[in-house]
């Protein structure tokens, strides 16, 4: 899908994990309560880390 981040809603099944929803915007208060991690924090230093290891688009010197 393209997403650097995003939200997967998965259920249990018979054959095994199946994945309901992909979500571009996810809500994280349910998981940063279940687990104590601050996952927006998380979040941004993976995209500062991307961002950081970009190389320009542009061609030419300026």
């Amino acid at each position: 899908m393209g997403l650097n981040i995003c939200g997967v809603d998965m259920l249990r099944s018979n054959h095994g994990p199946v994945v309901m929803e992909v979500n571009a915007s996810p809500g994280l208060e349910g998981v940063e309560t279940a687990t104590g991690v601050d996952i927006a924090a998380k979040i941004i230093q993976f995209m500062e880390k991307s961002e950081n290891k970009k190389t320009p688009r542009t061609r030419g010197s300026g």
